[in-house]
C-alpha cells in the first residue's frame, strides 16, 4: 500500500507532469509527418500560454518545512526525465535518418521541435538538477546538458551567473536595448570564455593547473563526445547532423529564456567595483500557473537566485511590490524577444519603471545601459 500522505503529494506533483506529454508529441509528429512536425512548438510555447489564460495566477506558496522525503515525486520527476529525453533523442534520430516519408522540411521540423522539447524541458530539468548537492543528480544535470552539446553551462550557471548577475561581468544578463538577435551570438561566446575561466580560476586558488583531472570541461567533453558517437552509431553521419540540429535549437531556447529572465535589470554599483547583494527586483517573474508547470516554477526566478538550491515546488512567490512582474509566461515572452521592436515595446518601459521604483536617486543611467561600470576585480 502506497502510503496516504505519498498519495496526497503525488496528486500535488501531478500537474508538473504534464511536461512529460512533450515526448510522444515529437514522435507523433515524426510518424505522421507534414504538418504535424511543428505540433511540438506549438504546444509548448501557445497552448501552455493559453492553458495560462484559463486557470489563472498561481500565488500560493509551499511550506518550507516540508521534509526532502515529502518531495519524493518532484525528485522523481526529473530524474526520470532523464533516461526517457535520451531514448527518445536516439531513437527519433535512427528512425528519421531512415524515414522515406519525410522531406527536407519536415525532417528539420522533428528535430526542431525535438529541440524544443530538450531545450524547454531538458535543460530546465537540468538547471534543477544541477543545482543540488548529491553527486547523482549533479551527474544527470551533466549529461542532459549532454544531450544539447552545452555542458559548460553548469559552469557558467554556478559560478559566474549566480554571483554576478545583474552587472557587467555576467554575459547572461541582457543589457538594456539589446535585442535578441544582438545578445544571443554575444552570449554564446562570452559564456563559454567566463565559465572556463571561472574553473581554471578555481583550479588555481586550490594551486592545481587547468588542466588538471579535476576540471569538470573534462567530464563534459567526455560526455558529449559519447552522445555524439551515440548518435553517430544509430544514424550515421546524418544521425550525427540531425542530433547537431536539435541540440543547437535547445541553446537557443535556453539563451532565449535567460534573456528575459534578466533583460534590463542591474544591481546598484556603489563604487570600488562592488555592486549590492542580488535581491527579489533583479529578476523577471511570472506566476501564471500552467508555464510554471512546465517549467517547474522557474518563473519564479527571484526566489531561485536568493535560494538557489531550494527544490522548486518549494520556491517562494514574490509579488510586484518585491520583484518586477512579467505580462505573460516565460515560452510566450520569447516569441516577443524574437521580434525586437516589440519586445522593446513592451519591456522598455516597464524596465523604466523598475528603475523609478527601486532607484529613483540614479539619474543618469547611460553606464548602466551600456555595462561600462567598473567591474569587480
Amino acid at each position: 500500500m502506497v502510503p496516504a500522505s505519498q498519495v496526497a503529494k503525488f496528486s500535488s506533483a501531478l500537474p508538473f507532469f504534464l511536461s512529460f506529454i512533450l515526448l510522444p508529441l515529437v514522435w507523433f509528429g515524426a510518424i505522421m509527418g507534414g504538418w504535424w512536425v511543428v505540433i511540438t512548438p506549438l504546444v509548448t510555447w501557445y497552448l501552455f500560454s493559453a492553458i495560462d489564460l484559463l486557470v489563472g495566477l498561481n500565488t500560493e506558496d509551499a511550506d518550507l518545512d516540508t521534509s526532502d522525503d515529502q518531495l519524493f515525486w518532484y525528485k522523481l520527476l526529473t530524474q526520470i526525465w532523464v533516461p526517457l529525453q535520451f531514448l527518445t533523442i536516439m531513437g527519433l534520430v535512427a528512425y528519421v535518418s531512415r524515414a522515406d516519408h519525410l522531406g527536407g522540411w519536415e525532417v528539420f521540423g522533428v528535430m526542431f521541435g525535438t529541440g524544443v522539447m530538450s531545450g524547454t524541458v531538458g535543460i530546465v530539468y537540468a538547471h534543477e538538477l544541477m543545482h543540488q548537492r548529491n553527486r547523482f543528480e549533479r551527474w544527470l544535470g551533466d549529461i542532459l546538458m549532454a544531450m544539447v552539446l552545452y555542458s559548460h553551462f553548469r559552469s557558467e550557471h554556478l559560478l559566474v551567473h549566480h554571483r554576478y548577475v545583474g552587472t557587467p561581468r555576467d554575459p547572461v544578463t541582457a543589457r538594456y536595448n539589446e535585442g535578441f538577435h544582438r545578445f544571443y551570438p554575444r552570449v554564446l561566446r562570452q559564456s563559454l570564455h567566463s565559465s572556463f575561466k571561472a574553473e581554471r580560476d578555481l583550479l588555481a586558488r586550490k594551486n592545481l593547473p587547468w588542466h588538471s583531472a579535476k576540471n569538470p570541461f573534462w567530464r563534459y567533453w567526455g560526455l558529449q563526445g559519447a552522445m555524439l558517437l551515440c548518435a553517430f552509431l544509430v544514424g550515421g553521419w546524418y544521425g550525427l547532423f540531425l542530433f547537431a540540429i536539435q541540440a543547437g535549437i535547445a541553446i537557443w531556447q535556453l539563451e532565449v529564456v535567460n534573456y528575459t529572465e534578466h533583460y534590463g535589470l542591474t544591481r546598484k554599483h556603489l563604487g570600488d567595483g562592488k555592486y549590492e547583494h542580488v535581491m527579489p527586483r533583479h529578476s523577471w517573474n511570472a506566476a501564471h500557473k500552467a508555464t510554471n508547470w512546465l517549467l517547474i516554477n522557474l518563473q519564479r526566478h527571484s526566489d531561485h537566485h536568493y535560494k538557489p538550491d531550494r527544490r522548486f515546488p518549494l520556491l517562494q512567490n514574490h509579488d510586484e511590490a518585491e520583484a518586477p512582474q512579467l505580462p505573460y509566461g516565460y515560452p510566450f515572452m520569447a516569441v516577443y524577444a524574437m521580434i525586437p521592436p516589440l519586445w522593446k515595446r513592451v519591456m522598455n518601459p516597464k524596465v523604466r519603471r523598475w528603475r523609478q521604483m527601486y532607484y529613483p536617486e540614479i539619474t543618469d543611467w547611460s553606464a548602466y545601459n551600456k555595462h561600462k561600470t567598473p567591474m569587480p576585480r
